[in-house]
């Protein structure tokens, strides 16, 4: 899992470092990279690629791709530092969601656990100068689709290969990128290409390292670490973007990623009882 942060935390410095870039062209080369990877081994494996449950792998697609494209254009009006810790807030819409879609209570130490996550967004907003309205509002809407996208790969389960899973997702992302290129795209400067190239390497290697790290112990001890990203993403933007982050703003982060971490805990405490019961 500290692998799978570590690449994610540089692939967010490689979309700081390429803002100069409209969104779609961020977007195109992200996807590309991991689609000529994850194309490779469908082939070396064997697979369809075209799946089982073509509905639902288009809609996490095309919902995954919509919370990439909102988590990119955020980068451009904050912080990466910021941006990350708000994209985080997606197990918390996760939860809510399940209240919305499929009445499922939430119980009482959640909302506290909530609270102080949503405690952390206000002092961000109010402390990063970088964090305007917009932003925070674009980003927070990239953490809601990242919910749609775990709520739609607990429906997919185990009916399809995750290799399946990620080509409909980077397809998607590559085709829809690449068209809105051709309209928004500024002209591309041979210096950024080998980032730009980088930029679907390093994201794909997030993803095995993650997928991995889940398949070798229990989700509830290997989650806490994924909030290790925050840390990474952090420490690049102080020392190689030079950002400043206030007392309060770092105050904001730690009690997004304490709540969340807390409800982690708490649901798996839940879940060992009911077991034990």
């Amino acid at each position: 899992m500290l692998f799978s942060t570590l690449s994610f935390a540089v692939m967010n410095a490689l979309i700081k470092s390429l803002v100069h870039y409209h969104v779609f062209q961020l977007v195109f080369f992200r996807a590309l990279g991991t689609l000529c990877i994850v194309v490779f081994l469908l082939q070396k494996k064997q697979l369809s690629f075209w799946g089982h449950q073509k509905g639902l792998l288009i809609a996490r697609g095309v919902v995954g791709t919509t919370s990439m494209f909102l988590f990119f254009l955020g980068v451009h009006y904050m912080t990466i530092g910021s941006a990350v810790t708000l994209r985080y807030l997606a197990p918390l819409f996760v939860a809510l969601l399940s209240v919305v879609l499929f009445k499922k209570a939430l119980l009482p130490p959640q909302w506290f656990f909530f609270g102080l996550a949503f405690l952390g967004v206000y002092l961000i907003k109010g402390f990063d100068p970088t964090a305007d309205l917009f932003g925070v509002i674009v980003v927070l809407f990239s953490a809601l689709f990242s919910a749609g996208v775990y709520l739609l790969l607990s429906k997919i389960g185990t009916g399809d290969h995750p290799l399946v899973v990620v080509f409909y997702f980077m397809l998607i992302a590559t085709a829809l990128g690449g068209i809105g290129s051709l309209f928004y795209g500024v002209p591309l400067q041979i210096k950024d290409t080998p980032q730009l190239l980088l930029l679907g390497v390093v994201g794909y290697f997030g993803q095995i390292f993650m997928t991995r790290a889940f398949q070798s112990g229990p989700a509830a001890q290997i989650a806490p670490f994924k909030y290790v990203e925050v840390v990474f993403t952090l420490s690049i933007g102080v020392f190689y973007f030079q950002e400043s982050y206030h007392f309060f703003h770092l105050l904001g982060t730690l009690l997004i990623i304490l709540g969340l971490i807390l409800n982690i805990r708490y649901l798996a405490l839940q879940k060992l009882n009911q077991t034990k019961a």
